[in-house]
C-alpha cells in the first residue's frame, strides 16, 4: 500500500511539473503578436503613398499590340513577336541596361517607367510613327514575384495583379509563426545598385505610410524569431514525445496499482 501511495505521488509531481514547461514554452502575450494593435473600430489613415511597381533590369514584360481596325489587324502582328526572352509570343525581357529590344522601333529604354507609361509610349510611337492608326498596346508584368525568409522556411509569391502591400503578402503566407517577432521584420529592396533595408512593424498602423509597404517586384521580405524560438521548438517537441511516453506510464501505473488494491 506504502508502495502504491509512493507511485501516485511521483506521478502527480510529473505531470505538474509537464504541465508548467508546455504552459512556459508556449506562451506567446498578444502585445507580441497582434496586427495594428493602435486602430479600433471606425479607425481611419490616409495613405500618402500611392504606387506604381516601374521597370526594372531583368523584368520579364508581356506587351501585345493590336487594333480595332480588322481590315488592319496583320498590320499588329509584327509588334508582338518578342525578343527571345521566352518562348512565348510579345514577351520581352529588359536588359541590364533597362532597355528592350522592340520590333521595327529598335531599342527602348524603359527602366523607371511604369506598364502604363510603357502603354502610352508605344502608342504614341506607332502613331506617329504611322504604322498603326489607332493602335491598343496592354503591358503586363510576367515575373513580379516577393520572397520570403524567416520562421524556418522559404517561400515565393507570385503576384497576379502587379500589386501587394506589405499585409497581403503575410496573408498570401497564410500568417508567420507566433515565434517570429513582429516587432523586427525587415524589407529589403535593390534601389540604384544597392540593397536597402527597412524594417516594418505590422502591430503599428504606421507602416501604412512607410514608402516600403508598397512591395515591388523581387523584394524580400525577411524575418527574424525570437532568441529562444528554435529552442522553444525543440523543447515543444521533446514536450510531446514526454507527453506520450506520460500517456503509456499511466495506463502502466494504473494497472499497477489495480493490481496491489
Amino acid at each position: 500500500m506504502l508502495y502504491t501511495n509512493k507511485i501516485k505521488r511521483n506521478y502527480k509531481k510529473i505531470i505538474l511539473l509537464v504541465a508548467i514547461l508546455t504552459t512556459a514554452t508556449s506562451c506567446v502575450t498578444p502585445s507580441r503578436v497582434n496586427y495594428l494593435q493602435d486602430m479600433t473600430h471606425g479607425s481611419q489613415i490616409e495613405i500618402e503613398n500611392k504606387f506604381e511597381a516601374t521597370i526594372a533590369p531583368y523584368d520579364e514584360l508581356s506587351i501585345i499590340v493590336s487594333t480595332s481596325n480588322s481590315n488592319k489587324k496583320e498590320l499588329a502582328s509584327p509588334f508582338t513577336l518578342g525578343n527571345g526572352a521566352s518562348d512565348k509570343q510579345g514577351n520581352y525581357l529588359v536588359d541590364v541596361n533597362g532597355d528592350i529590344d522592340f520590333p521595327i522601333l529598335g531599342k527602348l529604354h524603359v527602366e523607371g517607367l511604369t506598364r502604363l507609361q510603357i502603354q502610352d509610349t508605344l502608342t504614341d510611337l506607332l502613331r506617329k510613327g504611322g504604322y498603326i492608326d489607332d493602335p491598343f498596346v496592354m503591358v503586363r508584368f510576367n515575373n513580379f514575384k516577393i520572397f520570403f525568409l524567416g520562421g524556418g522556411k522559404g517561400q515565393v509569391l507570385n503576384i497576379a495583379n502587379e500589386r501587394c502591400t506589405f499585409l497581403e503578402a503575410i496573408a498570401m503566407l497564410g500568417d508567420i509563426d507566433l515565434h517570429v517577432r513582429r516587432d523586427n521584420i525587415y524589407v529589403m529592396r535593390e534601389i540604384n545598385g544597392q540593397m536597402v533595408m527597412r524594417q516594418l512593424d505590422p502591430r503599428s498602423s504606421d507602416i501604412f505610410n512607410d514608402p516600403f509597404f508598397m512591395l515591388q517586384q523581387n523584394d524580400f521580405i525577411i524575418a527574424d524569431t525570437y532568441n529562444n524560438g528554435i529552442v522553444r521548438s525543440e523543447i515543444s517537441y521533446w514536450l510531446g514525445m514526454a507527453s506520450t511516453l506520460m500517456s503509456a506510464a499511466s495506463l502502466i501505473i494504473s494497472l499497477a496499482i489495480f493490481k496491489n488494491q
